[in-house]
């Protein structure tokens, strides 16, 4: 066997135990920071309980009335038993008359799991930064609607299985720090994005000619 073969072969062995490794199965609005504390939460709430949660996050316009079941299915095979899968999509329509966009679903892979947590406190802990009336820019807010969302959905999972975490938001000056963090790292995002890397490639090119 070669030695590309034998690295091909050891990628497909290790692959689905990379894709069960993140607790984040989409990610269209979450930024780094966002997605590093998740992904810490995560995997302390694996490691004590047993009990996996994870974030769809996505940006896809779904139509009224769109089954978030079904689609969250298309997730499963990267997900390991026993999880709760948190879909946030902004931009999924309410009803047909109405303009009101967002949707935040909580699915559960099964009966026991669904009772470990108390739904409508998850979904607040989700939309109440989205709804707010801030300075806070719409990115930012969804990107700390998520961490508080998943933060308080693996607290009263663990609070259920009689353990404590230290990675998730408590009403702390650590709270506040990353929730501040996380709104800092997009507007450094932002600003190199649109700003200092279009200058810095200038002036890059303009040294090569």
């Amino acid at each position: 066997m070669t030695k590309a073969a034998a690295r091909f072969a050891l990628l497909a062995l290790l692959l689905p135990l990379l894709l069960n490794a993140t607790s984040i199965l989409k990610n269209d609005l979450l930024n780094e920071a966002a997605s590093q504390y998740i992904e810490k939460m995560g995997k302390e709430l694996s490691d004590k309980t047993g009990v996996h949660a994870y974030v769809v996050a996505t940006n896809e316009h779904f139509p009224p009335r769109f089954n978030l079941v079904a689609y969250s299915k298309r997730y499963e095979a990267n997900a390991s038993k026993p999880y709760v899968m948190l879909i946030f999509a902004p931009n999924a329509k309410l009803t047909v008359k109405s303009d009101q966009l967002g949707r935040v679903g909580l699915i559960p892979s099964s009966d026991a799991v669904k009772k470990m947590y108390n739904r409508s406190d998850v979904m607040d802990a989700t939309i109440d930064v989205v709804a707010s009336v801030d300075k806070n820019k719409i990115e930012d807010k969804h990107a700390i609607g998520i961490v508080q969302g998943f933060s308080e959905l693996a607290d009263e999972i663990a609070d259920e299985k009689g353990v404590k975490l230290e990675s998730t938001i408590k009403e702390s000056r650590q709270g506040i720090w990353v929730l501040q963090w996380i709104v800092l790292a997009g507007a450094v995002l932002v600003f190199w994005m649109f700003i200092f890397r279009p200058l810095f490639s200038r002036k890059k090119h303009g040294k090569e000619k």
